[in-house]
């Protein structure tokens, strides 16, 4: 009889434990009856102490759940000793592990060892939060599972991670890996079935995520899939698939090279850990000096992807695009998309609209200067673009209150640098505060630190003062104001209006929420800051003559639920976003028709400017 084995570590992390990477793993293996259980025994690789290795067993795939209550009592003392929530601005580790890093790990993970396919959990993810999901990543061609390097810590804080390895020489058909991902969607959801699965495919692991999906439409699964390769019969390579099954071994060697520059964007790959408030000439070194760092390591590309399991794979992708396009209507999964915009190898832009039409619930998130390994290159944190889309949550409904995770400082620095920064750096706003007796000082002092609180402001032009508000808040007091917004920004309208991670994700990420009764109750109920602003969205877009005028209604029933939870109630004003707007306007006029020879780039810089400044003065102008 097969039986589902816990051990501690993959046997080629062992193997060699002079390699000096950080990197450790816990791993759950299927094997058949006769493979043993790992001894308690614990080797050091990297100053990482990690367990034993495994014993001999086949490549059939386990269907017991004989160590069912080992893994309950487990999770149980993992949930006690877990934490409730997150701090605003904790640190999400992004930029702390890169490519290197993989290449350097996938170097000693595809040594042969002669093992079924397999589940590992990465220890650099941590600790994750009380009741929290079980993800499972299912990886691309390369069959590492070490494709979520780059996110490791943001995900484990809010996921229990497992990863699936497919060894280099395994030769388990899809229909053996479709079974094997199966059953432990099942296992995992008799340990908690009122928790959502989140299946994470990154190309060839969404067509197994979304055949998998097909089977259990009954289970509660979310589908992140980055460039699945369901449309893999239309891929700009099938040319050269002949050409490669027909290459001499002696000629494979420039394979790798011809491969890594088709998957990924080596540049983007390079600038993972590089800050973007650097100036351009240090930016421009350090990225240089990465890059070229980085080049040597594509050379592993033929030891990850060998030429026999080259040809294997591909004939693997063709069978699981077919097999997951055939049963796109049985899937009932929540489904998040990512494609990306320069990828080489697979139409994923074209594809990701195909998949939207075809699949019952599918959101899609375009990110168009990335390649195929969008999940390995800089500019997307993968846990960002979950909470921004709101696929985030513990149950069968997300809760804009209990689900929410506060943003991280990598998340703040990144939309003050480049969401927001050129306005941030016009308006150059000051926050001021009254103190109880009375005095007028700089910063936030007045404000209570504790909730519940609510804020309580008039609307200037456009809500721009939005951004200063939220970020003084969050560096001054590390306190998270979860603004109540139109629900408009949070509409199946404005979803499909754009499909670029947008300004209204941004704003789910650092606690926007439809503005209704129901959320104002759960938000006072957890002792937080509210903001609201009761002239709503006509006292933001106000003409001109009709600067600081109120258009609050009659009844104020948030006076009524801020008494009920014993609120206090902190009224505010903003002064000079109008002004702003107006002198920006005149500057951008007069200096466009006095500068006729001008080089180009000012030109266009002024043409969005002007732009801009029309937009944001056009309501209370005319």
């Amino acid at each position: 009889m097969e039986s589902v084995i816990g051990f501690r570590v993959l046997p080629f992390f062992v193997s060699n434990s002079e390699n000096k990477y950080g990197s450790r793993v816990q791993v759950r293996s299927l094997g058949d009856a006769d493979a043993k259980v790992l001894s308690s025994d614990s080797v050091v690789v990297n100053g990482t102490s990690i367990g034993g290795e495994r014993g001999k067993g086949g490549t059939s795939i386990g269907q017991g759940n004989g160590h069912l209550r080992s893994k309950v009592e487990e999770k149980r003392r993992v949930k006690d000793e877990a934490l409730e929530t997150l701090k605003p601005l904790w640190n999400d580790g992004y930029g702390t592990e890169t490519v290197r890093d993989f290449f350097d790990m996938a170097k000693d993970i595809v040594k042969h060892d002669g093992g079924p396919p397999r589940w590992f959990c990465p220890v650099s993810c941590g600790r994750p939060l009380k009741d929290s999901p079980t993800l499972l990543f299912l990886p691309g061609m390369d069959g590492t599972g070490l494709g979520l390097v780059l996110h490791h810590k943001a995900l484990g804080k809010a996921f229990e991670i497992w990863c699936l390895h497919i060894p280099v020489h395994d030769r388990t058909p899809f229909e053996g890996l479709v079974k094997l991902v199966e059953e432990t969607v099942r296992f995992e959801h008799a340990l908690s079935p009122h928790k959502p699965i989140y299946l994470v495919g990154d190309s060839f692991g969404g067509c197994l995520a979304l055949a998998v999906a097909s089977h259990n439409p009954a289970i509660d699964l979310v589908l992140i899939l980055s460039n699945p390769a369901t449309s893999f019969g239309r891929s700009q390579l099938q040319p050269l698939f002949p050409i490669l099954e027909a290459m001499p071994d002696g000629l494979h060697s420039a394979v790798p090279y011809l491969l890594s520059s088709i998957m990924g964007d080596p540049v983007k790959m390079a600038a993972v850990n590089i800050e973007s408030n650097f100036p351009p000439g240090q930016r421009f070194e350090r990225l240089s000096h990465s890059l070229t760092g980085l080049l040597p390591y594509l050379s592993g590309f033929d030891d990850i992807i060998p030429r026999d399991t080259l040809l294997w794979k591909l004939k693997l992708l063709k069978s699981a695009a077919a097999y997951a396009n055939s049963r796109l209507h049985a899937v009932k999964a929540e489904v998040l998309v990512l494609a990306s915009g320069k990828d080489n190898m697979l139409p994923s832009r074209d594809e990701a609209e195909r998949l939207k039409n075809s699949l019952q619930d599918c959101v899609v998130r375009h990110f168009k200067d990335n390649g195929h390994t969008l999940l390995l290159e800089d500019g997307i944190g993968l846990m960002t673009v979950i909470k921004g889309t709101s696929k985030f949550r513990r149950s069968r409904r997300h809760s804009y209150a209990s689900d929410f995770l506060p943003p991280s400082m990598t998340e703040l620095n990144y939309v003050c640098d480049q969401i927001i920064g050129l306005l941030r750096l016009a308006s150059g706003s000051i926050l001021f505060s009254t103190l109880e007796d009375g005095k007028i000082v700089k910063g936030l002092a007045g404000v209570p630190n504790e909730g519940p609180v609510i804020l309580v402001g008039y609307h200037m032009l456009m809500g721009v003062e939005l951004s200063s508000l939220a970020e003084g808040f969050l560096r001054e007091k590390n306190i998270m104001v979860r603004g109540l917004a139109h629900p408009a920004l949070f509409s199946r309208t404005a979803e499909s209006s754009s499909s670029d991670f947008s300004l209204s994700d941004w704003m789910r990420v650092f606690g926007a929420v439809p503005v209704t009764p129901s959320n104002l109750f759960k938000l006072l109920s957890t002792n937080s800051h509210v903001l609201l602003y009761p002239g709503g969205s006509r006292e933001a877009l106000h003409y001109k003559g009709e600067e600081y005028k109120l258009f609050w209604p009659d009844q104020q029933e948030f006076v009524r639920m801020a008494a009920r939870f014993g609120a206090t109630i902190v009224p505010f004003g903003v002064v000079g976003e109008d002004d702003v707007a107006e002198v920006s306007l005149c500057f951008c006029f007069n200096f466009y028709l006095s500068s006729p020879m001008i080089d180009g780039k000012i030109l266009i810089c002024l043409h969005l400017m002007f732009i801009s400044s029309f937009f944001l003065s056009f309501f209370h102008i005319f």
